[in-house]
Order: C-alpha cells, then sequence, then structure tokens
C-alpha cells in the first residue's frame, strides 16, 4: 500500500475551474508538488471540453472565457472545440508549470483521524493524500441527468444523451426526438434535421431566445441568479438554463424552417415514441436527451456537506458545514467566467486559513 502523502491542499479536478485555482495558487506562491496537487480524471488536458462531439465547434461554443494569466486568442472558429480548448489548457498548464497528476480517480473524502480539526484524508486512484485543505473543481460532464418517464423501459429505438452524442450523421433517416430546452438541445437539432427522417422538439417550459452577445456583464447577471439557490442549501440551477438561448442567424433559420418548433413535454414513452394525455403521439426511433448535467460529488459523501434540499450549501466557494472545503464551478461559478473569479476567491480564503487566520462570519 502506498504511503500518504501531505500537501496543504488538493485541487480535485483540471477543468477551468481547476486551473483556474491552480494558477491562483501559484501567484499566492504556493509549490506544485510540494504545498499543493492537482488531480486529474480525464486522460488529457481539457476537462470536459476534450469529450464534446465533433461538430461542436469553437465558433458555435456558448460564452467560453479565457483562463486567468493567458488569453485564448485567434482561434479558428471551423475547429471542433474539444482541439481548441484542449490544446489551449494543455499550453496553459506547462506555461504555469501546474504539473496535473492525471488520469487520478478521487474515489473518496473523508475527515481524517483527527477531525474537523485536522486534515482532510483524500482517497485515490494513484494513492492518498493528506490535506489541509480542498478546493474541489469536479464540474458535471461526469453525472449526466436522464429524466424518468412512464413507458421508458419499453421503449423499441435507440436512448441516448448529449453525453453521448457523437454527431449528426448517426441519426441519417431516423425520426428523431430531442429533449430538452438549453443550448445542447437546439444545437442537436440544427445539426441533425437535414439527416433525420423527421425531428421532434420537446421541453418542459417553452424556450427563451436572447437577443446581444453573452459578454462578462450578462455572465456575472447570470451567475447572480444561481447564487441564492446555492446559498440557501438547494440543487443549483445550472448558469446557462437562466441566460436563455443566444438568437443567431443559425436559431433565426430554424425557427424560420420550423425545425425548432418546440412541443410542451410528453406524458409517457411507448415501444413506438411519445404520447401526450390528449392523445397527441409521435413516432420515434431514438430519443435524445439534451437534459443536462448534475454535480459530480459523490466522492465528498463521507463528508455529510448536503443539506436537506439536496445541495450543499456554500458562502462563496467555501462549503458552510466544513470551511477546509471550497467548491468552484459549481451553482454560481459553473459558466467559465464564474469559475474564473471563484478560483481566485477560493484560494484568497484557503491563504487566509493556512495562515491561521479566521474565515467565515468570524472573519466579518
Amino acid at each position: 500500500m502506498s504511503e500518504t502523502r501531505a500537501v496543504d491542499v488538493v485541487v480535485v479536478g483540471a477543468g477551468q475551474a481547476g486551473l483556474s485555482s491552480a494558477y491562483h495558487l501559484r501567484r499566492a506562491g504556493l509549490e506544485p508538488d510540494r504545498d499543493f496537487v492537482v488531480l486529474d480524471h480525464s486522460p488529457a488536458p481539457g476537462g470536459a471540453w476534450q469529450f464534446r462531439w465533433p461538430s461542436l465547434t469553437y465558433g458555435k461554443v456558448h460564452g467560453m472565457h479565457s483562463l486567468p494569466g493567458m488569453e485564448l486568442t485567434d482561434a479558428d472558429p471551423a475547429r471542433p472545440s474539444a482541439e481548441v480548448v484542449g490544446g489551449y489548457f494543455g499550453h496553459y498548464e506547462r506555461a504555469f508549470d501546474l504539473r496535473v497528476r492525471r488520469p487520478v480517480d478521487v474515489t473518496a473524502v473523508r475527515q481524517g483521524e483527527e477531525g474537523r480539526d485536522g486534515r482532510l484524508s483524500v482517497e485515490t486512484s494513484d494513492g492518498g493524500w493528506a490535506t489541509r485543505t480542498l478546493i474541489n473543481a469536479t464540474g458535471t460532464w461526469d453525472r449526466p441527468f436522464w429524466p424518468r418517464y412512464p413507458g421508458q423501459e419499453t421503449f423499441r429505438g435507440r436512448q441516448l444523451h448529449t453525453a453521448q452524442y457523437a454527431g449528426p450523421a448517426e441519426f441519417a433517416g431516423r425520426r428523431v426526438v430531442v429533449v430538452g430546452g438549453g443550448a445542447s438541445g437546439t444545437q442537436h437539432l440544427l445539426e441533425l434535421a437535414p439527416y433525420a427522417a423527421a425531428t421532434t422538439w420537446v421541453t418542459r417550459r417553452p424556450p427563451v431566445f436572447r437577443e446581444g452577445p453573452f459578454d462578462q456583464e450578462a455572465g456575472r447577471a447570470a451567475v447572480a441568479l444561481v447564487d441564492e439557490r446555492v446559498r440557501q442549501g438547494l440543487v443549483p440551477r445550472s448558469v446557462v438554463s437562466v441566460t436563455g438561448l443566444p438568437l443567431n442567424d443559425a436559431v433565426r433559420q430554424g425557427l424560420a424552417d420550423g425545425v425548432l418548433d418546440r412541443r410542451p413535454m410528453f406524458d409517457r414513452i411507448t415501444p413506438d415514441g411519445v404520447e401526450w394525455n390528449d392523445g397527441q403521439r409521435v413516432e420515434a426511433d431514438v430519443i435524445l436527451w439534451a437534459t443536462g448535467f448534475r454535480a459530480a460529488l459523490d466522492h465528498l459523501a463521507p463528508l455529510r456537506l448536503r443539506e436537506p434540499g439536496g445541495g450543499i450549501r456554500v458562502d462563496g466557494t467555501r462549503a458552510v458545514a466544513d470551511p477546509r472545503v471550497h467548491l468552484v464551478g459549481y451553482g454560481p461559478s459553473a459558466s467559465t467566467v464564474g469559475a474564473n473569479r471563484a478560483g481566485r476567491a477560493a484560494v484568497r480564503d484557503i491563504v487566509r486559513l493556512l495562515a491561521g487566520e479566521p474565515v467565515g462570519p468570524l472573519a466579518a
């Protein structure tokens, strides 16, 4: 059994939130491998971006902001976003010498022998770590959300989630029901329509289309709308869910062509498709669930941080139930601009904690 290694900070995840946090740890004078480590379960740089479907080119990306300290410039909008962002993140890791360890799976975070007055025990596929603080930046990609509807198990066609989407060509000649009112749902529909025999779009709520660019001011406004739920310990809504859908040329054409003709959510799934209580039905070969993701936090379960509302209550980025734990890229910081700001805030708080200064309400 490998020896447990001790550090001041463990960062779990090397997407936008994790790299932003690592950058600010470096800026604060902490050294990688000596004072902090970054553990990432993905096989290569790029966070969840490396798993995006090839047809999601960089020009189609919804509100991508550069990491702190290094702008992403001159990116070819026609290149797959997985390649653009993966290359950028890899260059960033090397430029700031962040020494990300991968692939490493974090399986559990527990109280150390001294409880909440001591270190946290981080169990991984590459041995254990004892840390004074933890920045959790695991995002959501590993927890795709699959709603449950009556008859779902009887469907004779194919069901898949956005996380499994590889591009439109595999749907050629198929009748496809796309479920979900977010950016992924509309992008899938617009891509599928020229290939599929028929498409049907269903959403729980009527879609809201937004005019104008998604700039930093719009990003901050969206983050503020999500923040209150997290402060109450409720499960956070995604930042994208409150920004609305960008009304670009492709979306306008989809609306004009009837591809983005939204129907309300069906009531049940049948062996041959979906149907509503009013008797309407649609036959389908494929149901594509573009229904989003939930925070990947199962490894934190031993710490018992969840509130009765199902979420983890945070003050800024700090878990209210345990000030050693910071959640970056969770709730209000789940956007790329939010993750950058949250990484800086988390490190500022952690530096104070490591120095023995009070944090939280006592620091006011």
